[in-house]
């Protein structure tokens, strides 16, 4: 019926269920990921057993699932509701690795890649957020050439992360994506030394300059300057490339409380030697490595000294021959500003080698053309990631990302940018800046029903005194029984309860708010859905919103008959009317007689 007049009540209670209802509401893992992966589907597909449609979902969105099975810092974990709930989250990246281990073959590989656009791309660095950038770029068919100053593929996860926690030939194996779809990589070659960055500005239509963090940070405390104190920075890239660090000594101090100081701490014993200690301002409790860093490293037998602050480093002719630290009463003062305080209590370590785990510079390679901030990092348009000058722009550590995933969700960023610039189209047109990255979830659902908590399972690690000897992976994963079971723990957080309870409204949409959505814009109602509704209530009631939704079907129902001349559109009703009016006539209607008692 098109000359229906719907109540305005109608309207404003449908566009509250519009704006508020968490029907198509992403849950939490998916919205933590700056590359908003689908965790929840592939999980689930994983325990189901389909290995293969589990790994196109996660190759849908990137192109690294080996790599991030094993080193992502997975901010999808830190959400997973049974974290929130029982600090059990999923193991969302054992799984991811598993099925990527698994089931991934190059033969698999998408290689669309469309037709020669003619424009010509420089990107500085093959790091995640380079080659997402490049993938993206290459496959909408523009030219594109990566300048890596290393001559191997992966940036700092190739000479920051160890080997014994990534594995290159991983790294190698899923790099080779780009080769496979025409990406030019020109390694050895150090922008702003073997090629100016005006040059490079000169023969490209646009630049993106990914080339990461490498410069290490040194403290400048008494004694920084002695023989055996080195950056993370060029302790890990040596170790990386040759297995050794010749210049250590055998007892280590490595100053720092990140995953970059646990890698410092773990590599130094299978370089051979003989005592590792850490030091942080931060506690214990309060360590910003990840967990599972932290319980490997103290199984390997670092020494921990988490809450003690370096003061100095002792030194004999020039040597280091210890570190003195101090208690750590707090490190911000009271507006949160970074000002740590220390007690009197001190101790004094004998170390001979100290290795700053304390943060990373980006380096300038464009002789001053970018203005740069706090750790070398280039001042960019937060949304855009464009700098002050046309047609370059930034990804990665090289303007803030500080995990491999959002350094790769960076690099999407950039090369949407980029199309914009190519199109002639302003770089904000027709963007959600939110979903661009990491943001909150809508959800805010009651568990299931019955929810217990379960214990999350964890890879097959080797034995402590055995891995610490060399450089050999680690964490073995998980079985096939193991992922069946570790995925069965999965939430499959959403909500649509009031679907489940309502056969009907599944058979005009995915939700109140798609049903809804529908009827503010055309300003129509299928009779049907009205007429539907039994008025049961379930909806309703199990709605974390208390939305309305029986309420509503029966005000539509009173507009259709106010417009159908006080009749229910639906044709099959007439015999209802009938049935109704005859309900009063004497022909239907019978008297009980009372027969008085003798």
């Amino acid at each position: 019926m098109s000359n229906v007049i719907f109540s305005q009540k109608l309207y404003d209670t449908a566009q509250m269920v519009v704006d508020g209802c968490m029907g198509d509401a992403d849950p939490a893992c998916q919205t933590a990921c700056p590359m908003h992966t689908d965790v929840k589907q592939y999980v689930r597909l994983a325990g189901e057993g389909n290995y293969q449609e589990a790994l196109d979902l996660i190759r849908g969105k990137l192109f690294l699932p080996q790599t991030l099975g094993r080193i992502c810092a997975h901010p999808c974990e830190a959400a997973c509701r049974r974290n929130t709930e029982y600090n059990q989250p999923i193991s969302v990246a054992g799984i991811k690795r598993f099925v990527a281990e698994k089931m991934d073959k190059q033969s698999n590989w998408d290689l669309t890649v469309a037709n020669d656009s003619g424009k010509k791309i420089a990107i500085v660095g093959a790091g995640p957020a380079g080659a997402q950038a490049a993938i993206e770029l290459r496959r909408s068919g523009h030219q594109v050439t990566i300048y890596e100053k290393l001559n191997v593929y992966g940036g700092m996860m190739r000479v920051g992360i160890p080997e014994y926690r990534l594995p290159r030939d991983v790294i190698d194996f899923e790099y080779g994506y780009l080769d496979m779809l025409g990406i030019e990589t020109k390694f050895g070659i150090e922008i702003g030394k073997d090629i100016s960055f005006n040059e490079l500005r000169l023969s490209h239509d646009a630049i993106i300059l990914a080339h990461g963090a490498h410069v290490g940070s040194i403290i400048p405390l008494p004694g920084h300057k002695a023989q055996g104190v080195f950056s993370a920075v060029e302790y890990l890239k040596e170790v990386s490339e040759t297995r050794d660090f010749p210049r250590a000594g055998k007892r280590i101090m490595v100053i720092g409380g990140g995953d970059v100081a646990m890698d410092c701490a773990r590599s130094s014993w299978r370089i051979g030697v003989d005592e590792v200690h850490q030091c942080s301002l931060e506690e214990m409790a309060k360590l910003p490595a990840s967990q599972i860093e932290i319980d490997e490293s103290l199984e390997e037998g670092v020494l921990f000294n988490a809450g003690w602050g370096p003061i100095s480093i002792e030194e004999t002719d020039g040597k280091v021959t210890g570190i003195v630290l101090k208690k750590v009463i707090s490190i911000f003062d009271e507006n949160g500003n970074f000002s740590p305080s220390y007690s009197d209590e001190t101790r004094t370590i004998a170390v001979d080698t100290v290795i700053f785990a304390t943060g990373q510079v980006v380096a300038d390679i464009t002789d001053g053309a970018l203005e740069q901030t706090r750790g070398g990092r280039y001042v960019v348009d937060k949304d855009t990631l464009a700098s002050s000058v046309d047609g370059v722009y930034v990804a990665g550590d090289a303007c803030g990302g500080n995990i491999v995933v959002e350094a790769m969700a960076l690099g999407h960023k950039a090369a949407l940018s980029i199309e914009r610039q190519f199109a002639k189209r302003p770089l904000t047109e027709n963007r959600d800046f939110e979903k661009e990255y990491n943001y909150p979830s809508r959800l805010d659902i009651p568990l299931p029903k019955g929810t217990t908590d379960t214990p999350r399972l964890h890879g097959q690690l080797r034995d402590a005194e055995e891995r610490k000897q060399d450089f050999k992976q680690v964490d073995l994963g998980f079985s096939e029984e193991q992922i069946k079971q570790e995925a069965s723990r999965c939430l499959q957080c959403t909500c649509k309860l009031c679907m489940n309870e309502c056969v009907m409204m599944n058979d005009f949409g995915d939700c109140p708010k798609t049903l809804f959505s529908d009827f503010i814009n055309n300003k129509t109602m299928d009779p049907l859905l009205a007429y539907s509704c039994n008025a049961c209530d379930q909806c309703t009631i199990v709605c974390p919103k208390d939305y309305p939704m029986k309420e509503m079907f029966l005000s539509a129902r009173v507009d259709f008959v106010n417009a159908n001349g006080g009749n229910s559109p639906i044709p099959g009703h007439k015999a209802i009317n009938m049935h109704q009016k005859l309900g009063f006539s004497k022909f239907f209607t019978m008297a009980k007689r009372t027969v008085a008692s003798k």
